[in-house]
Formats: structure tokens, sequence, C-alpha cells
């Protein structure tokens, strides 16, 4: 074990070492005309930043400079970020060394390259490269701090009116706020949380749902921020719902007994909370003697990488069966699956997962991310047969802590 790690520590010291200096010779050949003085103090600041870097993440790494899980993220993801925006040089610079490679071998083979004609004036070809590739990679750098500083947090309200067939009188206007995908672990500004929570209950909603997710790997991650979490109330009650981050699959365990008492712990926070959370159970809301039924079901993908836990039949089993019923479910790749065409009497279900994958386009008019390739319904509202689907970008953010294009979510539905 220690022998791989020594492999593994040496690999990436050799591949970034190599990064480096290419990169570095791609900006020698952008400040010919500087300074010494200049120069001298962009070669300081360039191979100074890379070795406090490396030294910096070594400490880190074997626990000499004891630090914040949260500002270790937020660090990383920055430096991920300068590292991103280098290879995006790099793929330019390397444009054009390959074309001047072909172009050697050609002369070489092929023409005399003291009668080859001059290059044209004006920009080289190398210049416009390098200063294409300066200006991606400057962008890329400045939008993905900026998705961490601002768009971690940028808390938005999507508002929807959705008109389910056979709803009872009662439960028209009936307002539901969603949230999900949480994901606690992540969190690393406690005052920015606490804004989002403020957001949530100054929209006076009539029942929150949430959908999963709201760890990373471990219960322990959502105790810190508990006591935030427990503010959200509704008159009619917040229901909510496991995710498949919530079983504790991703980390390794000492024993099996060990993981399952994760996942009694999380259940047990959900409660402690005030949350109703609903393992393939139902709950039956009543106003003015009319009935609407919430179901609840556990993690169920269609995608072979994702766990099928859930119990869509167990949950709906002692159902009323003349009541409209909206679904629970964290992955939304089950209402194609299990629901629509098949479960008719459930009008509305309710997912996150996806995230928008925190980056995309989201616009009025448009709205892409990389995730739409992997699932046919990825984001917002959906409606086939009369039967609805409604996809919750996430309110928090996992792995890149925070989100380019596509922001935390609050969802405000009001049913008609």
């Amino acid at each position: 074990m220690f022998k791989q790690q020594i492999t593994a520590f040496l690999f990436f010291t050799l591949f970034f070492l190599a990064l480096d200096t290419y990169v570095w010779q791609g900006i020698k050949t952008i400040t010919p005309n500087w300074t010494n003085r200049a120069k001298s103090i962009l070669k300081w600041s360039y191979w100074g930043y890379t070795v406090f870097t490396f030294v910096f993440f070594l400490l880190v790494r074997f626990e000499f400079i004891p630090l914040p899980a949260a500002m270790i993220k937020v660090l990383s993801a920055v430096a991920f970020a300068i590292v991103i925006a280098k290879l995006f040089w790099v793929f330019f610079l390397l444009i054009d060394d390959i074309i001047r490679l072909f172009r050697w071998i050609y002369q070489y083979f092929f023409t005399d390259i003291e009668t080859a004609p001059d290059r044209p004036s004006g920009i080289s070809r190398l210049k416009f490269l390098q200063y294409t590739g300066l200006a991606v990679g400057a962008a890329f750098v400045g939008t993905a701090i900026w998705g961490i500083f601002k768009g971690a947090h940028n808390y938005t309200i999507h508002r929807k009116k959705i008109k389910l067939a056979g709803l009872p009188d009662a439960f028209k206007g009936l307002k539901i706020l969603q949230i999900s995908d949480i994901h606690s672990g992540s969190f690393w500004d406690r005052e920015a949380v606490a804004q989002g929570i403020k957001l949530i209950n100054e929209q006076k909603a009539d029942v929150v749902f949430f959908t999963g997710d709201i760890v990373n790997d471990r219960s322990d991650e959502l105790v810190p921020w508990m006591d935030l979490f427990s503010q959200i109330k509704a008159p009619m009650g917040v229901f909510s719902t496991l995710g498949n981050h919530d079983y504790g699959d991703y980390v390794p365990w000492p024993t099996p007994e060990a993981k399952r008492k994760n996942l009694q712990d999380l259940i047990s926070y959900h409660k402690q909370m005030g949350w109703d959370i609903l393992n393939d159970e139902h709950r039956v809301l009543e106003k003015d003697g009319q009935k609407l039924t919430i179901v609840g079901v556990q993690n169920w993908s269609a995608k072979a990488r994702f766990p099928k836990y859930g119990n869509l039949k167990k949950a709906m089993d002692g159902a009323p069966k003349d009541t409209v019923k909206i679904l629970l479910s964290h992955d939304p790749s089950h209402w194609r699956e299990q629901v629509v065409g098949k479960q008719t009497d459930i009008a509305l279900t309710f997912a996150g997962h996806t995230h928008g994958m925190q980056f995309g386009i989201d616009t009025k008019f448009y709205r892409w991310s990389p995730v739409k390739y992997v699932y046919k319904e990825w984001l917002d509202l959906y409606t086939e047969s009369n039967q609805h689907l409604y996809v919750n970008r996430g309110f928090g953010y996992l792995g890149y802590p925070g989100r380019m294009g596509i922001y935390p979510e609050i969802t405000v539905v009001t049913l008609a």
C-alpha cells in the first residue's frame, strides 16, 4: 500500500512539474519585450505559487497543518481550477507545436527551407493561439472562482403552477416548497446557508418536501447544520426521503454494523429536526374533509450505477384508492421507469439528484448541461399523460464547491 502511494506521489509530481514547465515556456514567448525586472517578478510569482501549492497540499495531506475541511475544499477547488486553466492553455500551445512539427517535417523532406516563402506579416499563429488559450484559461478560472464564492449560495426561487386532474377543491392553491440535495458535508459558509433557510421560510409554504441526499456519505456531516435545518417549518409538515448518498455506499466502513448504524443515525436526525421521513411509506393530508396522499420512497434509480432500495408498491400499500397522490423520489429516472403510464394515480412526482451538474446554461428559453446526455429528465418540469415530474436543481453542491450557470434552487409549486 505504501509503495503504491509513493508511486502515485511520484507520478503526479512529475506530471505537474512537466505541465508547469511547458506552460512556463509558453509564458516566456509572450513576454520578450518585458523589462528584466518584470520578467523576474513574473518568474518568481509563477514558480513561487507552484512550490507553495505543492508544499501546502503536502502538509495538509499528511495533516501537519490542521485546517477545517470546508477550507481545504475551497482551496483545493481554486487550485484545481488553475490546473484546468493551464491545461486549456497547453491544448492551444500543443496545436501550434504539432503544426510546426509537421511543417518542419514537410520542409525537411520536400522543400528547400532557404527558398520557402516568407510568413505573412501581422500577428503570428503562435501568438494568436497563445492569447486565445490564455483568454480561455483566464475566463475559466474567473468563472470557477465566482461559482465558488457567489454561485454556490445564489439561492434562486423557481415558481410553478401545476394543474392536477382530480385535485380536491380543498387543496387547490396549496403551496408546496421543495428542496433537494443539501449535501451538508460540502458546506463551507454557515451564514450563506442560514440566509437560504431564511428565504425558504419567507415563502410561507403549506408543506415542505425534501427529496434526498442530505449528506455526502456520513450522518455526522449533518450534525453541525441540524440547528439551521430544523428551523424549516410548514403548517402541514416537512416530509423527506433518502437519496443515494445517504446510505454511506461510497465510503469504507469497518463493519456492516457501523454502516447500518450510520443510516439509523441519519434517519434519527431527520426526526429530531421535525422532518417526517418516508421510507417506502405514505401519509394522508386532510383538509376540510378532503384528502391528498404523499408517498415517499427510498432511492430507486433506473441507472445501473445507483441503488434500487425503494419499493413503490410497499409505499402505496394501504393508501386511499380515490385520492390524488404526490410522490417524493430522489432519482428522476424512477419516474419514467415505474410511474408515468404505470402508476397513473400518481399525479405529481418531485425529484432531485442531478444538480443540473452544477454547470450549464439555465435560461427561460434554453437549458443545457452535460448531464442531459445521461438523464432524459434532468431539470425543471416535465409532463406526460397528465402526470408531472419536477426535477429540483439542488440546494447544495458536491465535489466542486460551487455552481456555474445552474444555481441552487428553492422550488415553490402552487397546485391548481
